[in-house]
């Protein structure tokens, strides 16, 4: 999957986070440590539909996990 930056139209690969993994990404995982960010603040992983479940699993367990969207219907994507 690619996205194009509307800052100059190029487009970028979109590429899963997991250790050793060059998948396409399918989903934003969207997290914050609570203990160093402010609630509002949202740092991002990206997954391939195979590590999707994996690293909400990993985050979840550490109370950082806050959502996963779908890059496929993403409005800014």
């Amino acid at each position: 999957m690619t996205s194009t930056d509307p800052a100059d139209g190029r487009t970028a690969d979109l590429t899963c986070s997991a250790k050793g993994c060059q998948a396409t990404a399918a989903a934003e995982i969207r997290w914050n440590n609570p203990k160093i960010h402010t609630p509002d603040r949202r740092k991002s992983w990206l997954a391939c539909p195979d590590h999707v479940a994996h690293l909400t699993s990993f985050l979840s367990s550490r109370g950082f996990w806050r959502e996963t969207v779908d890059l496929g219907r993403r409005p800014d994507a």
